[in-house]
């Protein structure tokens, strides 16, 4: 139905999935690691009219990308959707964390030029980093913050600053994920496999089934599992008519 962020490309049978994705997904965005991934992938993809793809620079593989931030600046302004970019602020990465900053601000500062853009948040471990840079530039665009793992005065901060959050099955079988996402107001809310990465019963989340999140969230908000389907939707289409109004060259 939905799923608002999936690295489509890194399925091991990513084409010979391609048409199914289309077909079940009203709407699916396929985000990206690289721009030269973004190239590559958006050719691939541009018979599927329900893929969009995201161009994006992944903070995990910042210093390998590095170089390539000038081509991913130079991009934004033909690219509907941003992402994967953001920061990650774990262990393993801390010695590109001055990269990570340098390229996600540089992207918000270009969003913000070109009149903003729809962008897919990696905040694990550095929340108050992001959300510092987003207010730096509040006219980014459209911020949705992907399986958010901050603290609750963390996430209240996002929801002040007008982020949307996307959650995917995986982040709901942790008590802490079921908490955050309990507080997290419904027209805020929107469904992500995260595949091939997130996975459930050790098989990676297929982006058509992104939309089983519902069945969570359903019970955390005692709601009938159709309804949180419409919510999703019309939260779907509220972002896609912000997106409209950004400038595309």
């Amino acid at each position: 139905m939905i799923d608002l962020h999936t690295h489509l490309d890194l399925y091991p049978d990513s084409l010979n999935i391609l048409e199914r994705v289309n077909k079940e997904n009203h709407f699916t965005l396929a985000v990206t690691t690289s721009p030269k991934a973004w190239l590559a992938t958006s050719h691939v993809f541009k018979e599927y009219n329900n893929i969009m793809v995201a161009l994006g620079l992944h903070p995990e593989v910042a210093d390998r990308k590095f170089d390539e931030l000038d081509l991913l600046l130079s991009l934004i302004h033909k690219a509907v959707f941003i992402g994967e970019v953001g920061i990650d602020g774990s262990a393993r990465y801390s010695n590109t964390f001055e990269k990570q900053k340098i390229i996600f601000d540089s992207t918000l500062c270009e969003c913000e030029k070109v009149g903003g853009r729809v962008i897919s948040i990696h905040s694990r471990a550095a929340v108050p980093t992001v959300l510092s840079i987003i207010r730096k530039y509040p006219n980014c665009g459209t911020p949705i913050l992907h399986w958010f793992s901050g603290t609750i005065t963390e996430l209240r901060e996002a929801i002040g600053l007008g982020c949307y959050f996307s959650v995917n099955s995986q982040m709901l079988k942790s008590k802490k994920g079921k908490d955050l996402v309990s507080r997290i107001p419904l027209e805020l809310l929107l469904p992500e496999s995260d595949g091939p990465f997130a996975n459930v019963n050790g098989k990676p989340i297929m982006p058509w089934e992104a939309i089983n999140v519902c069945q969570e969230i359903e019970i955390l908000w005692d709601k009938n599992a159709d309804n949180v389907k419409n919510i999703f939707l019309s939260n779907l289409e509220t972002i896609l008519s912000i997106k409209k109004e950004y400038n595309y060259k």
